[in-house]
Order: C-alpha cells, then sequence, then structure tokens
C-alpha cells in the first residue's frame, strides 16, 4: 500500500493515456517517420477514426485484431484505435514464417489482421485467410507512411518491393477505414478486468503462449517506469524508437511510456548502424531505449568516427544483462545515464530498474520498481522464499503481472505459486532489496551434478579485451553430463584463440565451469530485439550431435 504522502499509480485505459496526451501536448509533435511527421493532436483524430472503422467492420468488445506491422505510424495509430473501440490487440512479429502466422491465429482467434503491403510480410498473412479463422485483412500502404519525396522515390526504385494485393470483400485498404468522419461509438472499458493486449511468449517453457494483458497492467507499468525517472519533462523529450513495437519492451517503455510523457517518437522500422547513427546526430533524441548488443555496436562504430551522442540523457538497455564494460563505454562516449532493467512478457514487461538518483550497483539490475514484490523461492522447494543473499527463483507479485495464457489453464497453473508468478530465472536480492539475476533456470547447466551458470562464463569472457559478445550453452558429456561450451565475437581489430581465451578463464573461473570448447564465430544468432539467441545455438548443437550419431 502506497504512503501517505505517495499517490496512488495511476491507472487507466491505454486509449485514456494518448487522450490525455492529446489534450496537454495537441500541438507538440507525436510521432516522425522518415519526416513525415504527426502531432498529438493530428494522431488522436486518426485513431477516432480508424476506431470508427474498426467499429464498422465489425470489432467490437473482445474482438481480436492482429497487427502485423514493423514501427510504422500504422502500428502507433492501429494499435490505440483497436483498444479504442473495445477490441484486443494480438502482436504479431512480421518476421514470422506463414506456418507460424497461421498457429498463433488460430490459438488466439484472430480475426482481422493489419498489414503492410511490402513483398516480405503481406504475402504471409494472405496465405492465411483461406485456412484459418482469420477473414479481413487491412493493408497499410508503405509509400503513403513516407513523405512526398521520400514515397516517390520508394516508388520509381523499390517498387519490386511492393506486394500485389488482391482485390475482394475480405481485404480493405487503410485508407478506406479511416474514410468514414462520423463520430465513434464510446465503448466503456473497464481497466482492470478488459484485456488489451495478447503477447505472445515462450514463457518457461518455450511454447507459445499468449500472455492475458490488461489495460491496468500495461497503464501500471507505464506509472511504475515514470517514477523510477522522475527527471524527464513531459512534453519535451524525444525517443529514438528502434526496439520493435510488436515486442512488449518497445510497447511499454517505448510506445506506450513516451505517449504519456507527450514525447516525440522517432520511429525506425530495422537496424542499420549509419542510420541509427545518422538520426541521433541530425534528430537529437533524448530518449533511447536498447538492448546491450545495440549499445555495444553503436559504441564501437562512434568510437571509430565523429558523431555527437551528447543529446542522449537516459537509457534503459533490457532484454539480456548489460556487461559493465559496454555500459561504461557508452556512458563515456555520450554522457548519458545507461542503466539495466528487468521484466518479462508476462510482467508488461518492468519489473526492476536502476535508479538515475543513486550509484549503479555494478551487476544489479537494481530494486523492484514501486508495488511490486520479489520473492526468491527455493529451487528445491518452492514453496520456501528465502532471505537475503541467498540465490533460488525469481517469483513477482504487482499490479503490472498478466492474468495468465489465453485459454491455457494447466500453463497458467504452472505459472505461479502461490498467487506469485514464477519467473524461470535464478537471482537473489541483497540486504538493500536490489535484485540481482545469475541465470535462467533452463540454461542452468548441470555438470557433474554441480550447477555451472552460464552467466558466469559469459562476464568473465567479457572481461578479456578482444571479446565483444559472448554466450555459453550446454552440450552433452558421456561422463559428466553436461558440459558447458562458448561461443564469442572479437570486438573491431582484436585477435584471440580459443586456447588463449581458455588460459584467459582459467585465472577467472573454477575448473568445473571451464567451457570445454569456445567457438569464434564472425557473428552469433539474434532474436528480433537484437539479443543473443541461445536458443538458435543450442538447435545448431543438438543437429550436430544428431548428424554425428547417424
Amino acid at each position: 500500500m502506497p504512503s501517505a504522502a505517495e499517490k496512488p499509480l495511476a491507472i487507466s485505459s491505454l486509449p485514456a493515456l494518448l487522450d490525455e496526451a492529446a489534450a496537454r501536448f495537441g500541438h507538440h509533435k507525436a510521432l516522425d517517420f522518415f519526416g513525415r511527421k504527426l502531432t498529438y493532436a493530428e494522431l488522436a483524430r486518426l485513431v477516432d477514426r480508424a476506431a470508427r472503422g474498426f467499429q464498422k467492420i465489425g470489432v467490437v468488445h473482445g474482438t481480436r485484431v492482429g497487427l502485423c506491422l514493423p514501427n510504422s505510424p500504422y502500428f502507433v495509430i492501429a494499435y490505440y484505435a483497436v483498444l479504442k473501440a473495445g477490441g484486443i490487440v494480438v502482436t504479431f512479429n512480421p518476421l514470422y514464417v506463414a506456418r507460424e502466422i497461421a498457429r498463433q491465429v488460430e490459438d488466439s482467434g484472430t480475426t482481422i489482421m493489419v498489414t503492410l503491403d511490402v513483398a516480405k510480410i503481406y504475402p504471409k498473412v494472405a496465405a492465411v485467410l483461406e485456412t484459418t479463422c482469420l477473414e479481413t485483412i487491412i493493408v497499410c500502404s508503405l509509400r503513403a507512411a513516407l513523405p512526398l519525396a521520400k514515397g516517390l522515390l520508394f516508388g520509381l526504385f523499390k517498387a519490386k518491393e511492393l506486394a500485389k494485393i488482391r482485390r475482394d470483400p475480405k481485404h480493405i485498404r487503410f485508407e478506406s477505414l479511416l474514410a468514414d468522419h462520423t463520430p465513434m461509438q464510446p465503448v466503456a472499458i473497464n481497466p482492470v478486468i478488459d484485456l488489451a493486449v495478447l503477447q505472445y511468449t515462450g514463457g518457461t517453457t518455450g511454447v507459445p503462449k499468449g500472455a492475458m494483458l490488461s489495460h491496468a497492467n500495461l497503464t501500471a507499468n507505464v506509472a511504475q517506469i515514470a517514477d523510477r525517472v522522475p527527471s524527464l519533462q513531459p512534453g519535451r523529450e524525444r525517443a529514438l524508437m528502434l526496439l520493435p513495437l510488436f515486442h512488449i519492451f518497445g510497447m511499454t517503455a517505448g510506445m506506450n511510456f513516451c505517449i504519456s510523457l507527450g514525447a516525440e517518437i522517432v520511429l525506425l522500422p530495422s537496424f542499420d548502424i549509419a542510420q541509427v547513427l545518422n538520426f541521433i546526430v541530425k534528430k537529437r533524441p533524448t530518449l533511447f531505449p536498447g538492448v546491450p548488443s545495440l549499445f555495444a555496436t553503436l559504441s564501437n562504430r562512434a568510437a571509430r568516427g565523429k558523431f555527437d551522442l551528447s543529446s542522449i540523457r537516459y537509457c534503459i538497455s533490457g532484454g539480456a544483462p548489460l556487461p559493465l564494460e559496454t555500459r561504461q563505454r557508452f556512458e563515456s562516449l555520450t554522457g548519458c545515464k545507461l542503466v539495466e532493467g528487468y521484466g518479462l512478457t508476462e510482467a508488461s514487461p518492468v519489473v526492476a530498474a536502476n535508479p538515475l538518483d543513486r550509484e549503479y550497483k555494478n551487476e544489479s539490475v537494481g530494486p523492484p520498481l514501486r508495488d511490486t514484490i520479489v520473492e526468491i523461492r527455493s529451487l528445491d522447494d518452492p514453496t520456501k522464499i528465502l532471505p537475503a543473499g541467498e540465490r533460488g527463483e525469481v517469483c513477482l507479485r504487482g499490479p503490472q503481472i498478466m492474468a495468465g495464457y489465453w485459454r491455457n489453464l494447466e500453463e497458467t497453473k504452472a505459472a505461479f505459486i502461490g498467487g506469485a508468478l514464477r519467473t524461470g530465472d535464478v537471482g537473489y536480492l541483497d540486504k538493500d532489496g536490489d535484485l540481482f539475476l545469475v541465470d535462467r533456470i533452463k540454461d542452468i547447466i548441470i555438470c557433474n551434478g554441480f550447477k555451472v551458470y552460464p552467466r558466469s562464463i559469459e562476464e568473465a569472457l567479457l572481461q578479456h579485451p578482444a571479446v565483444a559478445e559472448a554466450v555459453a550453452i550446454a552440450i552433452p558429456d558421456a561422463l559428466r553430463g553436461q558440459v558447458p561450451k562458448a561461443f564469442v565475437t572479437l570486438a573491431p581489430n582484436s585477435e584471440a584463440t580459443p586456447h588463449e581465451l581458455l588460459h584467459f578463464l582459467a585465472g577467472h573461473l573454477s575448473r568445473i565451469e571451464l567451457p570445454r570448447v569456445i567457438e569464434i564465430r564472425a557473428s552469433l544468432p539474434k532474436t528480433n530485439i537484437g539479443k543473443i539467441s541461445r536458443k538458435d545455438l543450442v538447435l545448431e548443437e543438438a543437429e550436430k550431435a544428431g548428424a554425428a550419431a547417424s
């Protein structure tokens, strides 16, 4: 419970965030897409018209509407419009193949999909129209979203990247959705009860499930983030948004938080290092959420050229552990504060973050956000809550915690213990209540009965000056059950051999923690938010083992 001097967290519907921003900052810039800009007043009007259009095609309370879109104004408009019409947003990764899209459509009951008219996305959505419960595709024009000059150039030189759109009643152009200027029918939203988003995640089992996030879950998390960064100035910030909005980190800590702040959001749909640096220099963002690999890559490139990154004042890093060297180097180049946070889809997503107004504890993700309770439960007996300093499973309570998994009572039951969300992460709280993460339960390597934590190996490798990235996984071993294998990439103009790295690790790790093999690669597989994909490496090793055995 908040103290008498502490106001309760501001919880509302998500459309109310936009309506309030439009009322306070109507003439301020809201979105910038390659120079095509919308003010908050313009954005709010487009959302109202799109909400009316969604209602006309059948969106009512609880209708699931999919967004299969990269970062663009269409995502923001459609997201708030669906919610305002009473629907539930289902986010789809545009990089999914048709089979993955079809599975998620069927599981969620998505009947309407909003997508882009580009050849890399639309055909995959169209392929599932006749074989799933999907009934309608709303097609957005990339050319129309760009400024006039850029749109013409795109039409002249990149027409092959556009998809041929079918003309039938099952296809609706986005501009047609906006054609009706009559007022939308207001929909009553109960923030606590009504679902806002079905966000699919592998959770702790790896099987995709729809985390049910209510309006209250998501707006509470926005308020919790704001509580942790009180120095930000409403109506005066500008954010560079490279994190995908279809990912929960970009959605909450990027889009929803920035809109609640009345910040201008500069949208980038994909990662290109030269373009990102150019945007930072020209657009002068003050906020820049990202993942560790992004900050490391930017630091490496910026250090080799003259790039003014001084406009950036605040960055939050999530999605993966933030190496100390990466944080210190990025802060020295920009003068900003780069803080590490921790979260997961089921928690909307932010759980803890380092505050700006105190000394940063190395390797800590900071204290839990306001009204968030972290319990460390025994790995052997999860009914037992451990005292400070002891390692166990991180379990959570708070207003941002999901209601459960969509139509999956078995997985929902397994995700909670005594009412607390089980994260599958191993960590501990120090005497001050700050959270330290050790590893994922499923990633722990059991070697001769001893627990070996991949993160310990990775952090040791990253202390070597030649190592840019590192990840460790378990591989089978006939004698010890499992042993560690490490993969690394090297920093530019650096050299090292596996033997040299093993010799270096001998002074930092116990014998049982030393990797059996270190593989040096030109690059490591990444997820859609730029996090190193441990899963892909595990699959690679399994395929190698299978091929060797056959």
